[in-house]
């Protein structure tokens, strides 16, 4: 009876968190791991290293191991180890404390930063959280096993000790790798309701590791997914980036729009999607943004939100011009919306909302071809942006790729070349014809003819 009362206050129907966090964990060799130790990083070994020559536990954790075990160099090494904050700063030169809801440390080797955190303990009843149950702040230390059992899914909470290469798994993560599983530890209810970014970083790995989502994981998650509007817009921007940026940024969001959670997180997304026009422009952008993340090249966070919301700014300027506001003027409130709104959403940092304002106000700029326009137009510092995303506009058909063409010749081009293109007089643009329609004087009567004039 005891234990049925205790399953029922934790929320917990098979197993008391108990049993969880005393588990035992599987110790794997380097012949049944089958880790490249070549694809360690060598600052992840020197701090780990470091603090176990220091009398500290030290692994490398988390999503660089679940990597290591399918054979790919991670991107980025994070540290587990049993010494406090202040502890492992005090080892390093360059490390910083940060983090309110958890404390980590920060550590940097030139440009290269690696993740520090301590063990966490068992979850508290004590730990502050708000009327939903999201857990707010808990720098609870606690030894090893906890710190697997407060971890999110099996294939994350195992650890990689590089100087004895053995891997310690504490809830089966190898092998549901090897069946390319997303398994949550614990009740997923629960750890949802404690973290509901989580529903959004299963929905990321499940598209970037092509791993199927268990079950009893996936469930509650279309019931759930409401409660990710209580989670701060700063963290949800932080996990969208994060997701767009994993190189399957096409699949992530149609895996989202699937599980349900997109609502809330890309306003209208869905009717941008449903269009023809703006369906191939996203797809487009996001198959451009995931053939650069494998490539290794970098993706402006401007640029790729700037693609997601243009259909949206498209569609409210052609709003603001019907009702009579001139292209440019209308193309600034319209960007004013969307911002105001995603801004809202998504907490869109400031940088890269002005970022975003740039690109979308050269679009109108690349109609003008004529005189020195397009010369001032080159000594813009976002023009690479602009025109790469001019490009986007012609290859989805929004606008004639007669424009982009003309200025991929322009801007390859010599000072002769340039001024050939020029003089060849361009065929007016749309917005071209647009402006000089709302300038003409309205006519009030019919024109005399010259004679009479005379």
């Amino acid at each position: 009876m005891i234990k049925k009362f205790i399953r029922k206050i934790l929320g917990v129907s098979n197993k008391s968190d108990l049993d969880i966090a005393n588990r035992k964990p599987t110790v794997l060799g380097p012949k049944e791991h089958g880790i490249d130790p070549q694809l360690v990083s060598a600052n992840a070994i020197r701090i780990t290293q470091t603090l176990q020559e220091n009398g500290f536990k030290a692994f490398v954790v988390g999503g660089a191991v679940r990597d290591l075990l399918t054979g790919v160099k991670p991107k980025d090494f994070d540290i587990a180890t049993n010494a406090t904050p202040e502890q492992v700063k005090r080892l390093f030169r360059r490390a910083f404390i940060i983090g309110k809801r958890f404390q980590i440390v920060h550590v940097m080797f030139g440009q290269d930063l690696l993740e520090v955190t301590t063990f966490r303990g068992a979850a508290t009843d004590g730990a502050p959280k708000d009327e939903h149950g999201r857990v707010l702040r808990d720098n609870t230390f606690g030894e090893q096993h906890e710190d697997a059992a407060r971890r999110d899914f099996t294939v994350n909470a195992m650890y990689y000790d590089p100087s004895t290469q053995t891997v310690l798994d504490y809830h089966g993560g190898i092998k549901d790798v090897r069946k390319k599983t997303l398994r949550i530890i614990g009740v997923p209810e629960a750890r949802y309701r404690e973290d509901p970014v989580r529903m959004l970083r299963v929905v990321r790995f499940a598209a970037k590791l092509q791993f199927t989502i268990d079950a009893a994981t996936r469930a509650p998650i279309a019931v759930m997914a409401p409660l990710i509007n209580n989670v701060p817009a700063a963290r949800v921007f932080d996990e969208m980036l994060k997701l767009l940026t994993s190189g399957h940024a096409l699949a992530c969001l149609q895996q989202l729009r699937k599980e349900g959670l997109h609502h809330g997180l890309m306003p209208l997304l869905d009717v941008v999607l449903e269009q023809p026009l703006g369906e191939k422009f996203v797809t487009l952008a996001l198959a451009n943004t995931d053939e650069r993340v494998l490539q290794g090249k970098p993706v402006s966070p401007g640029f790729l939100f700037a693609s997601l919301l243009w259909h949206q700014v498209v569609e409210k300027w052609e709003a603001y011009k019907a009702a009579g506001e001139f292209p440019i003027p209308a193309l600034h409130l319209a960007a004013d919306d969307v911002l105001n709104t995603q801004t809202d959403a998504l907490a869109i940092q400031r940088k890269i909302g002005t970022d975003m304002r740039d690109i979308w106000a050269m679009q109108p700029r690349f109609d003008k071809r004529i005189g020195k326009t397009p010369y001032k137009l080159l000594e813009h510092p976002r023009l690479r942006a602009g025109y790469d995303f001019l490009l986007l506009r012609c290859a989805s058909g929004e606008i004639d790729a007669e424009i982009g063409e003309w200025w991929t010749d322009f801007i390859n081009g010599d000072g002769a070349e340039r001024e050939q293109l020029i003089n060849s007089k361009p065929k007016p643009s749309a917005a071209d014809a647009s402006i000089k329609k709302r300038r003409a004087p309205r006519r009030r009567g019919p024109r005399k003819p010259k004679a009479e004039e005379a």
